[in-house]
């Protein structure tokens, strides 16, 4: 039995959590999965599984190995199969991207993706945060905004227009700014990446040069989904991508406001790991994510 069979074999405990049930979908001795797996913890020099009589359960070292274990196996079946173009793509995609994006993009459109590729797993991070994309090992991320690291590969897909709005009810609490000087008049719903960071105020562009307004402001955010909801709350403007506030704008429950003073198109950007030979389900994936996502952003130019 060789190595790729002791992973195999290891996959398949910590998944079902038994030795005898792994053995019984495996066609083996239950004496030989459990060898199998003791082995592999010897190669690798920690233990991998708690075993007790009643169950069986990962280690913490065990929870990290198994990710990995997988995402081998993975690309060893899209090595074998790079040659045979009908080979139906498998196993597990772990990317990341904004909430919103995958709230009112991605994720309604995903059945149709998996629906082609049955043999796909997908884990789909919706933060708000910057993820680590290779220490915390996603296959590729859609990345709003600059770019600060150049070790990865970036994938251009557009920008996003950035639209000034507030509810109805603020408006008329407040009433509609007309230029910058009534922004003295105003509150702001303040984003920031991490709490007790300083929010820069109202941005926008001047043609020449990016500047900002310092303005008051309630409340304090660190996720998308919590700054559209401050907006229809009525608790001040928000500056949110119009991909992000279309629905609501059409709704009416938000309204644009200051339109000729708008802040930097955001760049939209896939990024993945430099890798020699990228896995056929990773490229297939960005391939339909590109496809998906550039129309919408060239749509609201």
């Amino acid at each position: 039995m060789d190595r790729l069979d002791h992973l195999r074999n290891f996959l398949r405990v910590a998944e079902l959590g038994s030795f005898t049930a792994a053995a019984e979908q495996l066609g083996l001795p239950k004496a030989s999965v459990s060898l199998a797996v003791q082995r592999l913890e010897a190669e690798v020099g920690v233990q991998l599984l708690h075993r007790t009589t009643r169950r069986v359960r990962l280690t913490a070292d065990g929870a990290q190995f198994q990710q990995r274990a997988r995402d081998l196996l993975d690309d060893m079946e899209d090595l074998q199969g790079m040659f045979r173009r009908d080979t139906q793509l498998k196993g597990r995609l772990r990317v990341d991207m904004s909430s919103g994006l995958a709230r009112q993009l991605v994720i309604p459109h995903l059945p149709g993706f998996l629906e082609k590729h049955p043999g796909l797993e997908i884990e789909l991070s919706g933060t708000d945060r910057r993820v680590d994309l290779v220490r915390e090992g996603f296959d590729c991320v859609v990345r709003v905004g600059p770019l600060d690291d150049n070790t990865l590969v970036a994938r251009p897909l557009g920008v996003m227009h950035i639209v000034n709005c507030a509810s109805p009810a603020y408006l008329a609490a407040y009433g509609v700014p007309r230029s910058l000087g009534d922004l003295s008049g105003h509150a702001l719903v303040h984003y920031v990446g991490t709490l007790g960071q300083r929010s820069p105020g109202f941005e926008y562009h001047d043609g020449q040069d990016y500047r900002s307004v310092p303005m008051r402001g309630a409340i304090t955010v660190n996720s998308g989904e919590a700054y559209s909801a401050a907006a229809l709350a009525g608790l001040g403007i928000i500056q949110v991508p119009r991909l992000g506030a279309r629905v609501a704008l059409a709704a009416g429950t938000l309204v644009e406001v200051l339109p000729e003073w708008v802040a930097v198109p955001r760049p939209v950007t896939l990024l993945y790991a430099q890798r020699r030979h990228l896995p056929r389900r990773v490229a297939a994936f960005m391939d339909w994510m590109a496809a998906l996502v550039t129309p919408e952003l060239q749509r609201l130019d």
